[in-house]
């Protein structure tokens, strides 16, 4: 044993690498190694030898074991050493400039929306993106030969034959939202309803996917003047012009009696927009009174309550205000585009320290 003792330990001294190692401890220590034949002879011997030979082999491999460890750990610090000196690096160099990501001007622009009206007393309402025909369509009192029933505007989910459930559509506005408010809420009812909307159409001004926010407030003497107080406040925020012009034409829609479409006064001089002056108007959204038949639809008495309604395209607003000429850029993920009109992850809108950060 003293033979194999120093055998080993001389060896393991002498390892250049840890594959060296490796191949020592198995010579040793592994299932045929020169240590392990030994303590099989264990069973061989009388019980006065094996109390001699059994404790002497157990150091044995003990002391080979540890000095393996320790060689292992060694090359290892020793490689450490050449590597660091084979490296260099200047601590004083200052770092690099940590990335921010940032928020895309749809986002940006619906917090805006939602903290002017969040200060005017409106709710945030959410509702599913496909609806059934009757909340996208009847319940708001739009007809069956509407055009806007037609495949060619709206985006009907396919049925398999046999399928006798009603027909499910991408909903082509957040009216449905209001519908399924009201029955669950009742009225008095004070909310917007902002999100996704489809319809069959794509352009410059015109995409198969945008963004819509709508408001509805329902009490007992909710009248038109509250209605054009209520989105002069917001044409002042959302824009930040303290002088706006609204005007409002009559229009028609079938979920709204009477209905206006409203525009805001502004001038083209040298080809550039300017909101609150001039001698031009703009249509920005549709508006109006919610008609009976849609209070009844969503279970409110319209011989007690009345109350208006609108619908702002979120992405139009985003474009009037930022000056983004093109409505498919919001859509084509396009990452100079999103560093040059984004805005800052950690700068929430609010009205008390500003919409625009």
């Amino acid at each position: 044993m003293d033979d194999l003792r120093d055998k080993y330990l001389a060896a393991v001294s002498a390892a250049p690498d840890e594959a060296a190692l490796e191949d020592l401890r198995v010579q040793a220590l592994g299932k045929k190694g020169e240590i392990s034949l030994k303590m099989r002879e264990l069973g061989k011997m009388t019980p006065e030898e094996r109390q001699v030979a059994g404790p002497a082999l157990n150091a044995l491999k003990d002391e080979i074991n540890s000095a393996l460890v320790a060689k292992k750990a060694g090359l290892a610090d020793a490689a450490l050493d050449e590597r660091l000196k084979a490296e260099w690096l200047d601590v004083t160099l200052p770092g690099r400039s940590r990335r921010e990501g940032t928020i895309h001007p749809i986002s940006q622009v619906s917090e805006e929306i939602t903290a002017i009206f969040a200060d005017m007393g409106f709710a945030v309402a959410e509702g599913p993106q496909v609806e059934t025909d009757w909340y996208n369509f009847d319940a708001l009192n739009i007809p069956g030969h509407h055009p806007a029933r037609a495949e060619m505007d709206t985006f009907y989910m396919h049925r398999a034959e046999g399928d006798n459930r009603p027909p499910h559509v991408l909903r082509t506005h957040t009216s449905p939202v209001q519908i399924r408010s009201m029955e669950a809420q009742g009225a008095p009812i004070r909310i917007i309803c902002p999100g996704r909307v489809y319809r069959a159409d794509y352009d410059q001004t015109h995409t198969p996917m945008f963004h819509q926010v709508e408001g509805l407030a329902i009490d007992r003497d909710i009248s038109m003047a509250n209605l054009k107080w209520t989105l002069q406040e917001f044409c002042k925020a959302i824009f930040e012009i303290d002088e706006i012009e609204l005007r409002f034409r009559a229009s028609h829609f079938p979920f709204t009696e009477p209905s206006a479409e409203v525009d805001i006064r502004c001038s083209w001089e040298g080809g550039t927009l300017k909101l609150g002056e001039g001698d031009d108007w703009m249509e920005i959204l549709g508006s109006g009174m919610v008609h009976p038949n849609v209070l009844k639809a969503g279970g409110i008495d319209p011989d007690v309550y009345q109350g208006f309604a609108f619908g702002i395209g979120i992405d139009r607003i985003a474009m009037l205000k930022y000056g983004i000429p093109d409505l498919r850029a919001f859509f084509d993920s396009d990452l100079r585009w999103l560093r040059h009109y984004g805005f800052g992850a950690l700068d929430r809108p609010a009205l008390y320290s500003g919409l625009s950060r």
